[in-house]
């Protein structure tokens, strides 16, 4: 049924027909999308903003970090598209202050706030719900891993010789 020139197009094909129906296998599975094109991420960046007016100490840095790694897809998509990164975010950040009722995405031809509804740009809540769940769990491995590699740094004789057992 599928055909192309070599065995790479051919499994690229079909990665791409098997990613398809899985998409739409998800959205019948949850019963619901969210606005695409960054909106969901620019949302959530705002929200968290909001919630570290609301914490207090050390805890402060991690909302703030992981509102910013928020931003990495509505980057993406502006670095991908050609147009400057930061003049992008704020103009999306603007719109999306002005009339935080609406998901606020990026239109990646004209670089200017879209509504992503309107455009008919959805995005798989299944794949947002795994995506912040992952890298949540992905940052702690990694500060697991670093605080094991200082605490082993911390357990080493200071002259630098092995220990005599």
């Amino acid at each position: 049924l599928v055909k192309g020139q070599n065995a790479h197009t051919i499994a690229q094909i079909k990665d791409a027909v098997r990613d398809g129906l899985r998409a739409v296998k998800n959205v019948i599975e949850e019963g619901s999308v969210v606005a695409g094109a960054g909106a969901f991420e620019i949302a959530a960046y705002e929200h968290l903003m909001k919630v570290k007016k609301t914490v207090s100490g050390r805890a402060k840095l991690g909302v703030q970090a992981y509102a910013e790694a928020m931003l990495i897809i509505p980057k993406t998509l502006a670095e991908n598209s050609g147009f400057d990164l930061q003049d992008t975010l704020i103009t999306l950040q603007e719109a999306y202050t002005k009339d935080s009722s609406n998901p606020i995405g990026l239109d990646i031809v004209t670089g200017k706030p879209i509504l992503p509804e309107q455009m008919g740009i959805w995005d798989n809540v299944k794949v947002k719900e795994s995506i912040c769940h992952l890298s949540t769990v992905l940052a702690s491995q990694l500060l697991l891993v670093d605080e094991m590699m200082k605490a082993g740094r911390g357990s080493r004789p200071k002259d630098g010789h092995e220990m005599e057992m």
